[in-house]
């Protein structure tokens, strides 16, 4: 009786006609009804000002260009959904916020789907909504400005209980610029040439899950926040930094990948931006693991305090140094007898329990020697370091503070596995 009912009531709905609209009549846009379905034929159209709830669509062919001034799109109602739209030749100036679409605060629970934008400023900037869906867009900005002159990507600026996801974006300052924005989901965005791929600032309890970066300065850059979840991203070929933990506390770092982070060789002074899978600065009372760090210069480097962390379940994995750790605090990087997997251990497993019998400890006196003296590296097998090393081990005393990992995995925790970079990101750099 009831699905009798429904269908009864879905038959007597009246079924809202399109409305289609060209270039010549897309002035009766603001004469339209709250709720119309809006498509736009093929054709160029100016910049054009949303101000009530509409289901905007384009053909194939429809585009949008501001004429190199202001915004795009301007989405100043609730509800509005836009989709499958070209938006170009915005403004560039970045003080005014200049976007291809631009989200007000009173756009709370709109969409945004399937747009291509290309141009100098912000790709999109959502300002103090909630609710919204920013879905599969394609995102390019200028290549011939400089980089610090582009706009973000997406901008969330005091955004709230919305979802990012299936975004492409290369060529803009950062991919996704997150500020003051709790209660948000970036999902399987995929971000390439650019300064940052995702950045937080003063944002919390958000998911940052199944995201790739290739070939930006910093993949990941986490900063200021706390109660973060940040599992099964990638980071590739990146510069200076794969993920960037500074000031994030209670929060969850765990199965990403990251690899080939290196140097940005065209660096005068390149000291302090050795290129590292994961570098943590005044990091306190997270869980990172399950992560697979390699064939980095600089696999894992904590300082400035980053203690009281949980670490377990990691690979480190062929990185020219594996940890740097700076603190006068001795750390044990384990948790419930289970340690992290080290491409150098050279200890052994008698038991065969998967364990390695002897600690593991990746940043002895020998080690820091070699930080100060990278010349020094060729020595890393002569006689006399295994001498100083059993010292060490022996007489206690002479030890300095460092990280000890006393379970090392013997193999590679159950489930982690080397994966192929075109699976996850199967475009090149210039599509």
């Amino acid at each position: 009786m009831n699905r009798l009912w429904l269908l009864l009531l879905w038959l007597a709905w009246p079924l809202a006609a399109e409305v289609r609209l060209t270039p010549a009549s897309v002035a009766g846009l603001e004469q339209l009804a709250e709720g119309e379905t809006v498509v736009l034929a093929a054709g160029v159209y100016p910049a054009l000002r949303i101000a009530r709830p509409l289901i905007l669509k384009g053909e194939k062919g429809a585009v949008i260009d501001a004429g190199g001034q202001g915004h795009g799109l301007y989405l100043d109602a609730p509800g509005i959904r836009v989709s499958d739209l070209d938006v170009r030749n915005w403004g560039r100036d970045l003080g005014a916020l200049d976007a291809g679409v631009f989200i007000s605060e009173r756009a709370h629970g709109t969409a945004v789907v399937r747009l291509r934008l290309q141009g100098p400023g912000f790709g999109i900037w959502a300002d103090r909504a909630s609710g919204l869906q920013l879905l599969d867009n394609d995102i390019r900005g200028d290549q011939t400005l400089r980089s610090q002159d582009r706009g973000n990507g997406i901008h969330l600026f005091n955004v709230s209980d919305s979802e990012v996801a299936r975004n492409r974006i290369r060529h803009t300052r950062d991919g996704i610029y997150i500020d003051y924005s709790n209660h948000n989901r970036l999902i399987d965005n995929r971000l390439s040439e650019l300064r940052y791929g995702i950045h937080y600032m003063y944002s919390n309890h958000n998911e940052v899950s199944g995201n790739h970066s290739r070939r930006t300065r910093t993949g990941y850059a986490l900063m200021q926040s706390r109660q973060l979840t940040v599992v099964d991203n990638i980071s590739e070929q990146d510069e200076n930094y794969g993920i960037l933990m500074n000031y994030i506390t209670y929060s969850r770092i765990s199965d990403n990948r990251v690899s080939g982070v290196k140097a940005n060789s065209r660096l005068l002074n390149p000291r302090g931006a050795e290129g590292k899978a994961l570098f943590a600065y005044h990091a306190v009372g997270n869980e990172i693991s399950g992560n697979w760090l390699g064939h980095s210069d600089l696999g894992l480097h904590m300082t400035a305090g980053s203690e009281q962390n949980s670490i377990f379940d990691n690979a480190l994995v062929g990185n020219r140094t594996q940890v740097r750790y700076v603190s006068n605090r001795p750390q044990e990087w384990s948790r419930d007898g289970r340690g992290n997997f080290w491409s150098d251990y050279q200890g052994w497993d008698l038991n065969q329990d998967g364990l390695g019998d002897i600690a593991h400890e990746p940043n002895d006196g020998m080690d820091r020697v070699l930080w100060q003296y990278p010349a020094a590296r060729w020595l890393m097998n002569a006689p006399v370091v295994s001498l100083l090393r059993w010292i060490q081990q022996q007489f206690p005393v002479f030890k300095g503070p460092g990280v000890r990992d006393s379970f090392p995995l013997m193999a590679l925790p159950e489930g982690m596995y080397d994966r192929r970079s075109n699976e996850h990101y199967p475009l090149t750099a210039g599509q």
